[in-house]
Order: structure tokens, then C-alpha cells, then sequence
């Protein structure tokens, strides 16, 4: 069974930013890729979106609970996360969101009107974004932020054009049956109506809405009756219409009297309106006077007696009966009147702007309070998103942490106030023991934050290393020598289960007993006295004359044959 709903309370949640990837570049011959981790992607935002479609908030009603979904993860290879998917929530024309205080956030008026009910957070840059001359690969990615969470209460206010007003049984649904064609429930008992209905209505050129409101009665505004709960659905009619009941069977009731209580009422609930920032109050609008159920003889004469001090107060009267259509085609054109003046006195619509608002230039972004003996908390949108986007097991992205919080003014702003190194310093969720990272005074790093021990360790060997190296294999020094055989003797050594002493004197023995076997191989028998005696080389026989000299051989005694000048006689000879 369809029911009508007007008021929920709803819990919108949007989506989370996916995290940065941390990554690095791997090719083959490429050894120092350099970081090439992606972003992450944009969390979804929840919308709400003007629908004509949609007449109620029973869907909110049933599912209060909305999230949009978070964006992905970025991977390796310059791959950003995919963005989350944006919640659209399709509301009636005419809903108001308030905040859970009761202030008014938006009036969605208009087909299409949009509003961003929470934005998804941001993704978290990889590592590839975060690199910069001084961090050219970081080790580390930020995390995505979270999205917004809020709680918001939605209030259906009907926009319409004329609003009937009256007690129970007074014949509104009958009017609004006759002149639209709207089929509300009508029936001979009280409170027939439970729920607001509308009907569209035309006058020849003119077309305009009506609404039809549940009946009240006195003391509505202190509950009574349905209260004044749906009195909010002709806040923004153009006319109110009081529908009076001629023929009311209670002897203590007329249309004075009616039209009186019904005045008291409104003007209860005016300060609600006012404190809700209603544009117009409801005194201020246009009346008119519907005296119905004339068909009935009683019915005709009270309204008889009664309308020339109605129209005294300044309001139109009509006269009128649904059941022989008497006066309805009179009070059609009354109110499209009413309602076409009230349209011509409207302001033309404005285009949207686009506001900016610039942040004060006192205004640092954050503040700095001391809660205890040696303990202080930060507060601040960007120190509180800049903790819940870093990773604490990460030492660079703990230093990166501590830097921009230095280059925010934070550090200035907590010695300040006095704190010292270890005090007790709280932003957001995270508790930590504060190390300044410049001395009062002194513009100097005490030490080097946010270190990479990847880039202590290089294992690489360079080009003039190898050459280097290649050089000396090539060309030994005499020291290179000498420390060559002495690690071949002590590697030989070892091998023999020797000292180094001992097998140089081994070693050292073998080659003198070598070198005597080969001189004993030239022995007496090989060369007899006689071979060479005294007399076969004299020392004339070789003395400097005999020398072949510079000048013993000339150019011209030199002659130079080509192996082809040579005949083959004098090749045999030669």
C-alpha cells in the first residue's frame, strides 16, 4: 500500500578516495626506472536531485542509509585508480534539507535542481606525484581521504499555488475533486483526509495547483488533532482558501467562528515559519472565502448572514456547492486571478553565481591549544587530513609528514606556546612525541628526516670503475705482482696444509734443484778440449777491426733481389 511520507531523517555517507601506489619502474636494461606509482581514485558524492517523478520521500523512509562507492587503488605503471560512482537521490519538487540543528541547508525548488549532499574524498597520490627534485623516488603513497558523512532531514513542503484551509468534514476533498482531477477519499466522518493531496487546475489559459490539506481544529498548534504537521505544505501558496462548512451540524460552531480559530492557528505556527526563514509570512497572504454546502436551505441562509462581514474584513467570498457545481466556475477564475498576480510580482530568476569566499589573511588553517602539562592538540582541517593520509610505518612518509607541517606554521605555533622536544603533541587521532626539526632562532635541520635507506645502498659498479679495473688486469705494477705470487703461495700453502715459510723454502729448494739438473746436462763429454783449443780463436782472430762496422755495408753493395727477378738456377743456388 502506497503511504505519503514528508519528513525523514536520512544518513549519507560518501565514498572514500583510493590510496596511492607506491611502485617503481622495472624494464629490463633500465636498473633505475624511477617511481611510477598512480593516484587514486575519487570517492563518489551523494546527490540530491530534483525529480517530477517523485511525489513522496517513502523510499528514504525504508532506507535511510546511503553510500556512494570509494575509488580504486592506483597501481604500477602510471595506472590511476578508477573514481567511485556518484549517488543520485531522486527527491520531490519542493524539499527542504536541514542539518540535524534544524537549519536549512537547501530548498530544492525546480526540476533538476542539484545538491551535493557529501563529496567523496580525493585519492591519494602515488609515489610518481609525490617525487620532486630533492625525494626524486619516494618510497612511500598517501592515502586516499575519506569521504564526508552527515546526517540530514528532509521535509517535503507541497509547491503549491492555493492552499485549502478548514475544519474536518468542512468538504475540502470534494471542492479539490470537482475542480482538478485529483481523487482524494471523501467520506460523511472526520479527518477523511490523513495526507496531503494536490490537483492541477486550469481557467481557460491559466493553469495553477491546489492542495488540499488535512483538516484542523483549535489547540492543533499544541497537538491536537493531526497537529500542524502538514501546515508546512501551503507555506509556499500563493492564496490560502478558507473552506467553511454552512451546514456544520454543532450549535457552537458558524463561519465566524471557523474562520477565527483557523486564524489563530496559522498565527501559532507563523513563529516556526519565521524561525525556518520563510520568505513571506502567512498573514501577509491572500485570502478568500469559500462558504460551501449552500446547496442545503440552512446552509444558504447562514451563508447570507455571514458574507457581508467577511467582505468587511476585506476578503472575496463565494458561494459555493460541489454536489450542483454551484459557483465553482467563479471561484476558478478567482483564484487563477490571485494566482497569476502573484506570479507577475515575482522576481525574474537569477542565473546561478559562483561564491567565493577567501580565506582571511589571520587565518593560518589550524590552532594550537595546550590541554595539560606539556601536552597540546592541533586542530585544523589540513593537519587532521594530512595525518589521516599518512602511513606511520613508513619513516619517509612520516618525515614528509613533519615537513609540510613545518611549512604550515605548526612547529612556530607549538613553540610558541611553549612546547618543548618530547612534548606530548595530538592531531587528530595520533598521539606523538614532538621533534622540533629547527631550534628556536636557528634556520638549521638538526637531522635528516624521511630518510631512504634504498639510497644509502648502491651496489652498482661504474664505467671508470670497470675500466679501471680492467686496466690494471692488463698492465699489473711491480706491488700488483708481488701480490699476486704471494697470494698464489699462500693460496698453495694451504692446499698443502703448509705454512707460507715453509713452502716458500720448498718451493725455493725444488727450483735450485732444477736449475743444477740442467747444468749437469752440459757435462765434460759435450765439450772435449780439443774443440775448442787455444788455437782455433785467438784474440786477433776477432778483434775490432774484424767488427762488422756502420760502414762495412754500404747502399751500393746492398743489392735488393725481388724473388721474381730470380732465375731458377740462381733460386736453386740462393
Amino acid at each position: 500500500m502506497a503511504r505519503f511520507v514528508d519528513r525523514v531523517t536520512i544518513h549519507v555517507t560518501a565514498g572514500d578516495g583510493g590510496n596511492g601506489c607506491a611502485s617503481v619502474h622495472r624494464e629490463k636494461f633500465k636498473p633505475l626506472g624511477g617511481p611510477d606509482g598512480g593516484n587514486g581514485g575519487r570517492g563518489g558524492d551523494v546527490r540530491l536531485v530534483v525529480d517530477p517523478n517523485v511525489h513522496t520521500l517513502l523510499d528514504f523512509h525504508h532506507r535511510p542509509h546511503v553510500r556512494a562507492t570509494g575509488g580504486k587503488q592506483g597501481r604500477g605503471s602510471m595506472r590511476h585508480g578508477a573514481t567511485g560512482e556518484d549517488r543520485v537521490l531522486a527527491v520531490p519538487d519542493g524539499t527542504v534539507v536541514l542539518d540535524q540543528e534544524g537549519n536549512v541547508v537547501a530548498d530544492l525548488t525546480g526540476p533538476g535542481t542539484t545538491l551535493v549532499a557529501a563529496r567523496g574524498g580525493r585519492g591519494g597520490r602515488g609515489n610518481a606525484a609525490l617525487a620532486s627534485r630533492a625525494r626524486k623516488a619516494p618510497g612511500f603513497a598517501l592515502f586516499g581521504e575519506p569521504g564526508e558523512h552527515c546526517d540530514l532531514v528532509l521535509e517535503l513542503k507541497s509547491v503549491a499555488d492555493a492552499g485549502l484551509l478548514g475544519f474536518p468534514s468542512a468538504g475540502k476533498s470534494s471542492l479539490i475533486s470537482v475542480l482538478s482531477a485529483a481523487k482524494p477519499k471523501i467520506a460523511d466522518y472526520p479527518f477523511t483526509t490523513l495526507l496531503p493531496n494536490l490537483g492541477v487546475v486550469s481557467a481557460d489559459e491559466h493553469t495553477f495547483t491546489i492542495a488540499d490539506v488535512p483538516g484542523l481544529i483549535p489547540g492543533a498548534s499544541e497537538g491536537r488533532g493531526l497537529g500542524l504537521d502538514f501546515l508546512r505544505h501551503i507555506e509556499r501558496c500563493a492564496v490560502l482558501v478558507h473552506v467553511v462548512d454552512c451546514a456544520a451540524p454543532e450549535p457552537d460552531r458558524d463561519p465566524l467562528s471557523d474562520i477565527d480559530a483557523l486564524e489563530a492557528e496559522l498565527a501559532s505556527y507563523e513563529p516556526a515559519l519565521r524561525a525556518e526563514g520563510a520568505a513571506r509570512d502567512l498573514a501577509q497572504r491572500p485570502r478568500l472565502v469559500v462558504l460551501n454546502k449552500v446547496d442545503v436551505p440552512e446552509a444558504a441562509e447562514m451563508a447570507e448572514l455571514v458574507r457581508p462581514e467577511l467582505e468587511q474584513r476585506g476578503w472575496r467570498v463565494f458561494e459555493v456547492s460541489t454536489a450542483d457545481r454551484r459557483g465553482l466556475r467563479e471561484l476558478t477564475f478567482a483564484l487563477a486571478e490571485v494566482v497569476e498576480q502573484h506570479r507577475a510580482q515575482q522576481p525574474a530568476p537569477e542565473p546561478a553565481r559562483v561564491v567565493v569566499r577567501p580565506v582571511g589573511v589571520d587565518d593560518a588553517g589550524f590552532t594550537v591549544e595546550a590541554v595539560g602539562e606539556d601536552a597540546f592538540v592541533v586542530r585544523g582541517q589540513k593537519p587532521e587530513l594530512w595525518v589521516r593520509q599518512t602511513d606511520f610505518d613508513n619513516e619517509e612518509a612520516v618525515g614528509f609528514l613533519a615537513d609540510r607541517l613545518a611549512r604550515l606554521g605548526v612547529e612556530d605555533e607549538l613553540a610558541r606556546h611553549g612546547a618543548v622536544e618530547g612534548s606530548e603533541v595530538t592531531i587528530g587521532a595520533v598521539t606523538f612525541d614532538w621533534e622540533p626539526s629547527t631550534p628556536a632562532g636557528v634556520a638549521q635541520m638538526l637531522s635528516s628526516r624521511g630518510t631512504d635507506a634504498r639510497l644509502d645502498r648502491n651496489e652498482r659498479v661504474g664505467a671508470s670503475e670497470r675500466k679501471a679495473q680492467r686496466t690494471l688486469r692488463r698492465h699489473p705494477t711491480p706491488e700488483q705482482s708481488r701480490q699476486a705470487d704471494q697470494e698464489w703461495m699462500a693460496e698453495r700453502a694451504a692446499e698443502l696444509g703448509m705454512s707460507v715459510a715453509e713452502f716458500a723454502k720448498s718451493w725455493r729448494a725444488a727450483a735450485e734443484a732444477e736449475l743444477d739438473d740442467d747444468l749437469d746436462d752440459f757435462d765434460d763429454g759435450d765439450l772435449d778440449d780439443g774443440d775448442l783449443d787455444d788455437g782455433d780463436l785467438d784474440d786477433g782472430d776477432l778483434d775490432d777491426e774484424d767488427s762488422a762496422d756502420d760502414g762495412d755495408f754500404d747502399e751500393g753493395e746492398v743489392e735488393v733481389v725481388r724473388p721474381e727477378e730470380l732465375s731458377e738456377s740462381e733460386g736453386d743456388d740462393r
